[in-house]
């Protein structure tokens, strides 16, 4: 008998339609961003804040020839502390995101923390999100799923990417393949996390398409005592290494102006900085997929 190792079986690459965004693999990389979290006191605020930070990224997009996918949560239900600042939540934050969506002809995604909410927000959002500390939920990535929207399921601070295939499962055991995997560290110590680039090329092994969360991957959980921190300068070098390796995805959170923002600002990419990062993306990405 030889010595050497089987080899791996090909894997069929999937691609998943977010509107008019394709994601897969083995096709340039197309862009997830946004702020973290809708802002404002009422209605108005938060449609002004969205349509004019969206408006922001949809121009740099277009001029950049990169498909875009409009990001910003309704309610952060996850919070270091109770006191922190949520969102305006499910009602509100689904009107705003709607009024993106039809303004702009934009495709949106948001963050959902309760089953219950899964099927009123795939009635305006293109691609639906759930949280890397919910993944092992059953009848929450279900009830997601179930809807028939695109998902995105972020790996857990705590789970191998090997475990990304049977959570992978779950969801297209109700029927829906629009599934993509999203990497954003693993737990590393108390408060801080690290990415083995690995884990990228280990679910792309389902034939999923993967996404790289750059901005959560540089977090800090609770670096701050009631908030959670981050390390903003290592955004764009994992970001690059990601793109190296291969994904279908990059989801970057990005603000006019972090360092005040509600919610996350330590990790969140200035407006200012974001066109030299992504064009600088777009060319690693071209040699990458040649």
């Amino acid at each position: 008998m030889s010595g050497a190792a089987p080899a791996q079986a090909e894997v069929a690459m999937r691609s998943v339609a977010v509107g008019p965004v394709v994601f897969a693999n083995h096709r340039p990389f197309a862009l997830i961003a946004g702020p973290c979290v809708l802002e404002g006191e009422n209605f108005s605020q938060a449609r002004e804040f969205a349509l004019r930070t969206a408006g922001f990224l949809q121009e740099l997009a277009d001029r950049l020839a990169l498909p875009l996918v409009y990001k910003a949560s309704f309610d952060k239900a996850n919070r270091s502390s109770g006191g922190s600042y949520r969102g305006p939540g499910l009602e509100v934050g689904l009107r705003v995101l709607q009024a993106v969506r039809q303004e702009l002809a934009l495709p949106v995604v948001t963050d959902l923390h309760e089953a219950d909410q899964a099927q009123a927000a795939a009635e305006v959002v293109d691609l639906l999100q759930t949280p890397a500390f919910l993944c092992r939920q059953t009848d929450f990535i279900q009830a997601v799923a179930r809807t028939g929207r695109p998902v995105n399921i972020k790996k857990g601070q705590f789970l191998a990417p090997d475990g990304m295939a049977a959570i992978a499962g779950k969801a297209m055991a109700v029927g829906n393949e629009q599934i993509m995997l999203c990497e954003r560290g693993y737990a590393f110590g108390y408060g801080n996390l690290v990415v083995d680039m690995r884990s990228l090329v280990i679910m792309a092994a389902t034939g999923l398409p993967v996404i790289f969360d750059a901005t959560h991957a540089v977090q800090l959980p609770g670096g701050l005592g009631s908030a959670s921190g981050g390390e903003r300068q290592f955004v764009a070098p994992l970001a690059r290494a990601a793109i190296a390796v291969g994904v279908a995805g990059i989801f970057l959170e990005t603000h006019p102006d972090p360092d005040h923002a509600p919610c996350d600002g330590p990790n969140m990419v200035p407006f200012s900085r974001l066109s030299a990062l992504l064009q600088t993306l777009q060319r690693l990405d071209e040699v990458q997929k040649g």
